[in-house]
């Protein structure tokens, strides 16, 4: 069998920068760089069972055509008010825009990974920090933060407090973590290009600042009036900011609570993209037209199809040409085993035991690859690309959950001597 490398070693051999720029090029070569060694670079988000999953972090910032970025807070009033201003945009732009970010971050594969093993929960909430949340809390209730001096925060006046930079959860389940002077936006799927979300992120601000600026040229008192818009943002948008943790079965029923999106499969948060305001975000600003967004959304909607297509005729395989035979044949080892023993007058507890569990969790994987197979049969009557992805995902794919049960157990009760495939421990740690 072939050995995993990490991509994280395949960059440093190469020494690629893990950056934006690499992109698409960045997975061919960790690809050709494991070819070379003998080795299998997976981007699968999710390859293995109950074992963590595999993503990226995509740092995103916003700085001047100067190099000044504009998400690092500053050692002036005027600072002071230029990062609450463009903070606050984001967080507008997050939460207004909560389903366009998961839709950014769609597939089949990142489907397996969002919510569990270190992967951010498939809720869009931003972290900041306690000390981050606190001052926009003081600044919205008009109330005193600060040391032992407290004092009430005006906005373009005084200067933010201090607080550490990287203040970000260690246990990577918030999916937009604000580190210092830049978001992480934690989301994404190891097999696909950052361009996507990217896109995304900045129409969504780009969107935020130009009704920013509608709202604030021209005003008599700019620095009551942004002031004024300051407040109002954190008040009405304050729902997305979330420190806690997202794999705690209580944010599940907060979120719900605060009105955020819990979209948890690729069919169910893809229709999100032909809502009126997405069509109309990214026509207005020139992004793409209508017709290109349909295209991309059946695009999108069809590889997800595809893959799990794919994924499930390969099991059905599998298990038919591989798992059930050899299955058959310990089966059929330990019933001469057990007529050999009773000859003899041994014992035979440990035989017909096993012998009557492994029939019956044969009986039910063959049903099930049954069951799978017909399921397929039924895709091809679907003419309607929405309606095709749900059923891929409420039938075929819960089809291959239920198989994969009487199979997964198969394998811990099955002799090495006869399964077909490599265990957990052969394939990451090379137990054999």
């Amino acid at each position: 069998m072939h050995n995993i490398i990490g991509k994280r070693d395949i960059y440093k051999e190469n020494r690629l920068p893990i950056s934006p720029e690499n992109g698409d090029m960045g997975h061919k070569t960790m690809q050709k760089i494991a070819r070379k060694h003998g080795m299998v670079c997976l981007l699968h988000e999710k390859p293995f069972d109950g074992v963590n999953g595999s993503g990226k972090h995509n740092n995103w910032s916003i700085s001047t055509d100067t190099g000044v970025n504009l998400l690092e807070p500053g050692d002036t009033p005027y600072e002071n008010a230029q990062f609450l201003l463009f903070l606050c945009a984001i967080i507008k732009a997050v939460d207004e825009y909560q389903d366009l970010l998961r839709i950014s971050v769609a597939s089949a594969g990142n489907d397996h990974r969002l919510g569990a093993n270190e992967a951010p929960p498939t809720i869009v909430s931003i972290f900041l920090g306690d000390e981050l949340t606190g001052i926009l809390k003081a600044i919205e209730t008009d109330t005193p933060y600060g040391g032992k001096e407290k004092e009430l925060m005006k906005i373009g006046v005084h200067i933010l407090p201090k607080f550490p930079k990287d203040t970000t959860d260690r246990n990577r389940t918030s999916p937009f973590a604000f580190t210092g002077n830049k978001f992480e936006f934690r989301m994404l799927g190891s097999s696909q290009s950052i361009s996507g979300p990217n896109v995304v992120l900045n129409t969504i601000v780009a969107e935020e600042l130009k009704q920013f600026a509608d709202e604030l040229e021209g005003v008599a008192d700019f620095e009551d009036a942004l002031n004024h818009l300051i407040k109002k943002t954190i008040k009405e948008h304050k729902r997305i900011i979330f420190n806690g943790n997202g794999y705690d079965e209580s944010w599940i029923t907060e979120a719900e609570q605060r009105g955020l999106l819990n979209l948890k499969s690729t069919p169910e948060c893809l229709p999100n993209f032909l809502h009126e305001k997405n069509i109309r975000l990214f026509t207005e600003h020139g992004v793409f037209s209508k017709e290109e967004m349909e295209s991309r959304y059946e695009i999108l909607m069809e590889n997800y199809c595809k893959v799990i297509n794919i994924e499930a005729r390969t099991m059905a395989e599998m298990v038919k040409k591989e798992i059930l035979p050899a299955v058959s044949e310990f089966s059929h080892e330990l019933a001469e085993t057990i007529q050999t023993k009773k000859a003899v007058g041994a014992d035979d507890t440990y035989e017909s035991a096993t012998l009557e569990h492994v029939d019956q969790l044969l009986k039910e994987a063959y049903f099930s690859t049954k069951a799978l197979e017909d399921t397929l049969e039924e895709t091809g009557k679907i003419p309607d690309i929405t309606d095709l992805g749900n059923y891929y995902h409420d039938g075929v794919f819960a089809a291959m959950s239920k198989l994969r049960e009487s199979i997964d157990e198969l394998e811990t009760i099955t002799s090495k001597t006869y399964w077909p495939y490599p265990s957990y421990g052969h394939l990451l740690f090379g137990i054999r």
